[in-house]
């Protein structure tokens, strides 16, 4: 009962003392809450420019006098025919343009008429997205428009246009609408994790490499208080501001969609109270294991400076591990799950895409922290008793 009441006290006075430097928690307890509105609503401009991009029935062409059965077509099709500027080619390196530009030959006519088959060429810029999605829309019009003339082709000449079509191929896509959606809305996993480890990391460099850079480590292990005690206090107060973190950040996305512009998005993201609360079943143990992992880093520097140094080297490999699952194509891997980062984004893409995860999916990744959690904890309070010693 003295070890838990000995840890309790300096969890309280750890967390007071988080709570005392207002400044930078407030940067990050509003950071945390804005992100979630602010990703939203970058995503909604996206998702919206896109949508109206496709919608925007455009055709950019040079030389469409050439091409009156060709721009007749078009029209028919409630496209707008518009002439290409002089310099399109510079504008669509320098993505100023995001239409990608049809030339037309001068004998573009002549070869239709003659029965030959004239050659047009379709400028885009793989570097200019915008253009390179529009290409495959005007790509498709134009073999609209041989299909067409192949068809009036042989109804002059009395054969059947189904010859020239032995098989109709009909496409069905398995995604749901949250699967297509989480196309985009698969960085929102990325962005909290970032948050989780930004909220324990200043908490745990002040507790341990701060309080050895100003002098107060020593005189707190003076006091009749054992080492795991002390590091379980430590390591509590540390873990409650990064859960907080988690907690806020994933809160905030349900207000969030308020600020979705795109109907389709609002339509196709489905995020609610089932599915932070399956969030924080992974990110609470999560931010427990970042927490220890931290403090053990941070133990081991002289000064604060220092502890920030090798504290990226943790922020890193947050961020670098998750993208482990965008590189390898063939999905999922059962050794994802043992992976900390990498398993936590795994198994929220899983949410994200309205699929859920098992009690299995869950515990390994949650063995997994506990584990780090333990073995951060044990080196902590080894380093503190070598420090009391000295």
């Amino acid at each position: 009962m003295n070890f838990w009441r000995n840890a309790w006290t300096v969890f309280r006075k750890e967390l007071m003392d988080a709570m005392r430097d207002r400044r930078t928690l407030l940067v990050v307890l509003a950071s945390s809450v804005l992100m979630g509105p602010l990703l939203l609503l970058a995503l909604s401009e996206l998702f919206a420019s896109l949508q109206a991009k496709a919608e925007q029935r455009e055709l950019v062409a040079a030389g469409v006098q050439y091409a009156p059965s060709l721009k007749n077509y078009v029209e028919r099709q409630t496209w707008v025919v518009r002439e290409a500027p002089s310099d399109y080619e510079q504008r669509l390196k320098d993505s100023k343009l995001g239409d990608p530009v049809l030339v037309i030959p001068k004998d573009f006519e002549a070869d239709l008429v003659r029965g030959d088959s004239p050659e047009v060429e379709l400028v885009s810029d793989s570097a200019n997205q915008q253009s390179q999605s529009g290409a495959r829309r005007v790509a498709d019009l134009l073999r609209g428009f041989s299909q067409e003339r192949v068809g009036l082709s042989l109804a002059l000449r009395g054969v059947s246009v189904e010859l020239l079509t032995p098989m109709k191929v009909q496409q069905r896509d398995l995604a749901s609408n949250q699967t297509r959606a989480a196309q985009f809305t698969g960085m929102l996993a990325f962005f909290v994790l970032l948050a989780v480890v930004s909220g324990a990391m200043n908490a745990a460099l002040d507790s341990t490499a701060g309080e050895r850079e100003r002098g107060s480590l020593e005189p707190l292990l003076m006091n009749p208080v054992s080492a795991l005690a002390l590091v379980l206090g430590k390591w509590g107060a540390v873990a409650a501001v990064s859960m907080l973190i988690a907690v806020l950040s994933c809160l905030s996305f349900l207000p969030g969609q308020w600020l979705l512009r795109s109907d389709t998005l609002q339509a196709m993201f489905q995020f609610g109270a089932r599915e932070v609360a399956l969030f924080l079943v992974l990110l609470l143990p999560f931010a427990a294991a970042v927490s220890a992992v931290l403090m053990a880093v941070a133990i081991r520097c002289k000064s604060f400076k220092e502890a920030q140094a090798n504290s990226t080297v943790v922020v890193m490999a947050v961020s670098l591990l998750p993208l482990v699952s965008v590189f390898n194509q063939s999905g999922e891997e059962a050794w994802h799950l043992w992976v900390p980062a990498l398993a936590q984004n795994t198994l929220m893409m899983r949410v994200l895409k309205g699929e859920g995860f098992s009690a299995l999916q869950v515990a390994v990744p949650l063995l997994v922290c506990v584990l780090l959690t333990v073995a951060g904890l044990m080196f902590v309070a080894r380093r503190l008793r070598g420090a009391a010693v000295r």
